[in-house]
């Protein structure tokens, strides 16, 4: 169940953020790394996620 969470908070937070920066205009390099962020916050909420239901 914990890898599950997380692997949907991954790819949820890491797409989300990714287009949020390709919305905004910003380069092609920027968007990564603000996907790269959200993949990061999508890990740590998929964990609390996988925690509060188990």
């Amino acid at each position: 169940m914990v890898k599950l969470c997380i692997f949907v908070g991954t790819t949820v937070g890491s797409g989300a953020f990714g287009y949020a920066g390709d919305a905004l205009g910003l380069s092609f390099l920027w968007s990564f790394m603000l996907s790269g962020v959200g993949g990061v916050l999508g890990v740590y909420a998929g964990w609390k996620v996988a925690q509060h239901y188990k």
